[in-house]
């Protein structure tokens, strides 16, 4: 490993390790969380906490650590190259990534997590705490929680449910797997990130539940997209059928919050009213839509519906490439296209 200015710090420095959290990850959530982290953190341990983040982008990295020192003069977020530089510089790391290769990369590759503490001595791999929110295949999860439990360090596996406005608003919920132990060691990061803290079970638990939560979910936003579409055709105002189906038995989140018909929820901002920008990729729900699948094959779990959307989601992203990045409500633009008046 080259000796960048930030390992040499780390070298000289060593004690305050345990004062450190480093962030590997800052994409449309990561950088949300991370702020929120980092920013109460800093009012928690009044100032003495210090801050790494890691990106693959190092632009991206050098952007976010201009940002928080520009909302917090005096305070400076080093910039660690690899995974492996930013697990030596802090004994928690929290890491939200894309997706399963990504989590296999960080934790496991040459410049990963798990060699950087192979290199540790004993008690600094005991303090040390992993918190990975990424939403990735249940058994490369556990396989790499695994890995890191026997250097001696300590892994929850701790994905979201909230979305970018609730990573940007800090009402997040946290489903957790891993040990007890972990879990209550990981619970007050975890506060600074969200509200609801859900304890699961063991390794691979928190996944298990954000996958069903997200199957379910997928498929919501689709019949009502479906419901939106043909309540129009036939002559509804779309507030009006918002408002019916918000106060009827067919409410739930796809609806009353991330509505996909812009106008529909005039009292709130879903991301239909920015062309459906800032918002969970499809291309995302896609993958999570995959992650479902592939248990309920490994499972013997019927599992048709579901099945039938990651269909319609898998032709949102290659018949309409512009909405892979766009929001997964903009499922209702591609059905309304593919079925125009």
């Amino acid at each position: 490993m080259r000796p960048t200015t930030l390992l040499l710090q780390i070298a000289g420095n060593g004690a305050h390790r345990n004062k450190s959290i480093s962030f590997i990850g800052l994409g449309r959530m990561g950088s949300e969380m991370a702020y929120n982290l980092f920013s109460r953190k800093l009012v928690e341990s009044h100032g003495a906490a210090r801050f790494v983040v890691c990106d693959a982008r190092e632009a991206t990295s050098a952007a976010f650590a201009h940002n928080f020192a520009q909302q917090f003069p005096g305070v400076r977020v080093e910039i660690a190259t690899t995974p492996a530089e930013a697990l030596l510089a802090s004994s928690t790391v929290v890491t939200m990534l894309p997706s399963s290769p990504h989590v296999r990369n960080v934790y496991s590759e040459e410049d990963g997590i798990i060699p950087a503490l192979r290199s540790l001595p004993p008690e600094a791999v005991r303090s040390t705490l992993c918190i990975d929110s990424t939403t990735l295949d249940v058994e490369v999860a556990r396989s790499v929680a695994a890995a890191v439990q026997n250097t001696g360090a300590s892994i929850v596996d701790a994905p979201v449910s909230g979305g970018v406005a609730g990573a940007k608003a800090g009402t997040l919920s946290f489903l957790v797997g891993g040990p007890e132990e972990a879990y209550r060691r990981a619970h007050p990061f975890l506060l600074h990130m969200g509200q609801r803290i859900i304890y699961c079970g063991e390794s691979g638990a928190g996944l298990v539940a954000k996958i069903c939560n997200n199957l379910i979910l997928g498929v919501q936003q689709i019949v009502v997209a479906e419901g939106m579409l043909l309540g129009q055709k036939l002559g509804l105002d779309p507030k009006v059928l918002a408002s019916v189906v918000n106060s009827s038995t067919g409410a739930c989140w796809s609806s009353s919050v991330n509505n996909p018909v812009p106008g529909a929820l005039p009292d709130k901002s879903p991301p239909c009213e920015r062309d459906y920008e800032g918002g969970f990729a499809t291309s995302l729900m896609l993958k999570d839509m995959g992650l479902a699948t592939d248990l309920a094959v490994s499972t013997g779990t019927p599992l048709p519906l579901g099945k039938k959307a990651e269909k319609i989601y898998a032709d949102v992203v290659s018949e309409d490439p512009e909405l892979s990045n766009k929001d997964f409500s903009s499922v209702y633009r591609y059905l309304r296209s593919a079925y125009p008046k």
